[in-house]
């Protein structure tokens, strides 16, 4: 099976990582939209052509699914993209709300969304997660995460900062939805920060173990093979997949 995987840029690196070590694919074609990002700061109508015009491009790959790794475009576009598509297109945002569900029983637990202000603003995870009946849920842009990633910034004093800057009110929420591509990067610093009780939920892992069971998937016995796209600078991409993807 070919599929490919669609990001505002290189943040869907951590969703194609997970994708590529489950061994479910023969190959995935990776296209990063890395002239235009972020997609976090604009508007639904822009989010919505940008990713149509990505659709365009993988239509000539005769993929048989499309994965949207960014948490904006699944917020604002995903239907669109679904009624244009000839093949099946899945989102990670209901692959994150699956996944809330699995590891939270409790509906009154408190859990913490973390976003760039687009997909915060479109109240997609807070809506859906209210529709599955969780009482307790806080949405938090915290865009600033998105550059401190792209510059190789994991841990220590600065990236402390921004943390102690957007959680400063926050105590240990039970669940931390990673609602970014990027942040990832930053899961064993929001470990240590929040501790072992929250559980974090990475799109990555959610839509591996999301299309398993959808799907009906099954590991192979190799890898697949990449290819890797970009809009703009793509030995740049090239390099950022290399160190992400070891």
């Amino acid at each position: 099976m070919r599929i490919g995987v669609f990001d505002s840029g290189v943040g869907g690196l951590s969703v194609l990582k997970s994708l590529y070590e489950a061994r479910l694919f023969d190959e995935i074609i990776y296209y990063g939209d890395t002239a235009r990002v972020p997609y976090g700061v604009k508007d639904k109508d822009t989010i919505i052509k940008f990713c149509l015009e990505a659709l365009e491009f993988f239509n000539k790959f005769n993929i048989e699914m499309l994965i949207i790794a960014c948490n904006t475009a699944s917020a604002y576009a995903l239907k669109a993209l679904q009624d244009r598509a000839n093949f099946s297109v899945y989102g990670v945002i209901d692959a994150g709300v699956w996944a809330t569900k699995k590891v939270i029983s409790d509906k009154n637990k408190e859990i913490l969304v973390i976003a760039t202000k687009a997909t915060i603003n479109s109240k997609e995870y807070q809506k859906r997660l209210k529709k599955e009946g969780f009482n307790n849920v806080k949405a938090l842009a915290t865009g600033l995460f998105v550059p401190m990633v792209e510059d190789g910034i994991f841990s220590g004093e600065l990236l402390q900062s921004a943390f102690n800057y957007y959680f400063k009110d926050i105590k240990s929420p039970d669940a931390l939805i990673l609602a970014c591509t990027h942040f990832p990067l930053l899961s064993k610093s929001l470990q240590e920060y929040f501790g072992k009780k929250t559980r974090l939920i990475h799109s990555g892992e959610a839509i591996v173990e999301f299309l398993k069971t959808h799907n009906n998937l099954q590991s192979l016995k190799y890898k697949a093979r990449l290819e890797f796209y970009a809009s703009s600078d793509i030995k740049s991409l090239k390099n950022t997949a290399k160190i992400w993807l070891n």
